[in-house]
């Protein structure tokens, strides 16, 4: 009789171990990433904890972090505004998918004596990061600001130090709009910098400029916002001069998309649309029972990529980025519903 009390106060320990594993492994998602997006992804997680009990750990560390930490397993998610190429794709274990979660905008941002609002075209932004326009008073951009005080002041390129989505976007920009950018600098996460200095995140980039004189610098809005930054007005691909506005970003993302929605937006064709706009994703993998994950683990992800694309998208607007076009969001829910978990599909 005392045995099988024993054994019974066992099997019951070992079920109440069960489940106090399985639900630790649900209280909590790892996440890490893109910069571009942290504001939002600080509110939208904020959030989910609330009406969830699941607390999301995201840490900004740039794209090229956070897909070095999906591709070593080391978190449930990575944030990245650049999709992974089809060339990069074999270097990840298994398949992943890219789950877009909202539409921002690279600003072009500055710090001259009384902020005077300034037009800027691709290439002339292009020729200030080659080094070859030097002074903000170069009649080049004198040109384009009829009747703006442009001062002698050196220009002083600030860049991203580290690996970074926002890069990527930057430099598509430019490699579409000057052919001398595309041959010698070109289209990544990091390049070699002809000039200026650099600076980590968008914080940091944002930071330099506003505290040096002369300076100029590419972020994402929300940054540009928070620290109160000059912005300039960009001439898109259809000759219109556009700011960066939830209107105009949305109107950049309102394109026929492949069903991947792995796509660059920059130098958009959309009439009124910002020309340096960006989709940026959560990159996971497709089949979710891998490196001791559970069930329940996976489904907590599932879901709270559903709830990101759906309830989520509310909290975009009011933090300078834009909501996820309707077809953007079939797609999404379409690619989410394609993650299984030891081969069943999780919804």
């Amino acid at each position: 009789m005392r045995r099988n009390r024993i054994r019974g106060l066992i099997v019951l320990l070992l079920v109440l171990s069960v489940t106090s594993v399985a639900t630790a492994q649900v209280t909590s998602l790892l996440g890490s990433g893109a910069t571009f997006p942290a504001p939002l992804y600080t509110k939208m997680f904020d959030v989910y904890a609330q009406k969830t009990g699941i607390k999301v750990n995201y840490q900004a560390i740039g794209s090229s972090g956070g897909l070095k930490n999906i591709q070593d397993r080391v978190v449930d998610f990575g944030a990245s505004d650049s999709f992974v190429k089809d060339s990069d794709m074999a270097k990840y274990p298994a398949k992943i998918v890219h789950i877009p979660t909202t539409v921002g905008a690279v600003v072009i941002v500055y710090n001259l004596p009384g902020n005077p609002a300034l037009r800027l075209t691709g290439e002339l932004v292009a020729d200030i990061y080659l080094g070859k326009i030097t002074r903000w008073n170069d009649p080049a951009i004198k040109a384009q600001n009829p009747g703006v005080n442009l001062p002698s002041t050196p220009i002083m390129p600030v860049y991203r130090s580290d690996g970074s989505g926002t890069t990527f976007n930057f430099t598509a920009y430019l490699s579409a709009v000057s052919p001398e950018w595309s041959s010698q600098v070109g289209n990544a996460n990091s390049v070699s910098w002809p000039v200026g200095q650099g600076a980590a995140q968008n914080s940091g980039v944002a930071g330099v400029v506003k505290q040096t004189t002369g300076s100029i610098g590419y972020v994402e809005l929300a940054y540009a916002n928070q620290n109160k930054l000059s912005m300039a007005t960009l001439k898109n691909a259809s000759g219109n001069w556009v700011q960066a506005t939830t209107a105009s970003i949305s109107a950049a993302a309102s394109l026929n998309m492949p069903k991947d929605t792995r796509i660059v937006l920059a130098n958009t064709s959309a009439p009124q649309g910002y020309p340096i706009s960006s989709l940026t994703w959560l990159v996971v993998y497709q089949e979710q029972s891998y490196a001791g994950r559970t069930r329940e683990q996976a489904k907590a992800l599932v879901d709270l990529l559903m709830w990101i694309i759906q309830d989520g998208q509310q909290y975009a607007e009011a933090l300078d980025y834009a909501p996820l076009p309707k077809s953007a969001v079939a797609d999404a829910e379409a690619i989410i519903s394609s993650i299984t978990y030891g081969g069943q599909k999780l919804r």
